[in-house]
């Protein structure tokens, strides 16, 4: 059954309220899961962020990983963001251990093989001798490190600084915002 705008719907005599659609940019730290839930009692992205409205994480960082995380509650945007077939860029900072070399580069370039299949070509770029920047648009379980350690390298520190046109320019670790209408725009 489809809704308008102008209906009235109640549940139990009581009027549903239609909540207002909101979309934050939270620059998480590490230390903190991006679940509603965690049954080990561990710090939830979602206590950063002080609004009225219930807001989900669209995808996940790690525990130990920090940078630029979209919530809302327009489940529909979130679907579609975390869909692969739309190829959501997602940049990486990260901090290795080992020697970075141009065969390391080009392997991550071409897509490596995880145990769950080839990775899709990424764009990689070395910043420092202990330091790149990655760009994917898939999102498997703890695949910036798996792809790191195919190469020979571990990860020291990674930062998501890029979800799609979503970025950390001025803020702070903890720190959210509001989406721009064009940022929204952008996203949709």
């Amino acid at each position: 059954m489809d809704v308008s705008e102008s209906d009235v719907v109640t549940f139990d005599g009581v009027i549903i309220e239609v909540q207002k659609l909101r979309y934050v940019l939270l620059y998480k730290p590490p230390g903190y899961v991006t679940t509603l839930r965690d049954p080990r009692g561990r710090r939830k992205v979602v206590d950063l962020v002080n609004i009225a409205e219930r807001v989900i994480p669209v995808g996940r960082l790690d525990y130990d990983t920090s940078g630029a995380l979209l919530l809302t509650n327009d489940g529909e945007l979130a679907n579609r963001l975390m869909h692969p077939r739309y190829e959501i860029d997602k940049v990486y900072e990260v901090e290795v251990k080992g020697a970075i070399t141009s065969e390391m580069l080009n392997k991550l370039s071409d897509g490596v093989e995880l145990d769950d299949g080839k990775t899709a070509p990424a764009k990689v770029k070395k910043l420092a001798s202990d330091k790149i920047e990655l760009t994917i648009h898939e999102g498997r379980y703890h695949q910036v490190k798996r792809m790191l350690s195919v190469v020979g390298l571990s990860v020291i520190r990674l930062r998501r600084t890029k979800y799609g046109p979503l970025g950390l320019t001025g803020m702070e670790q903890g720190k959210w915002r509001e989406l721009t209408e064009t940022e929204i725009k952008l996203l949709k």
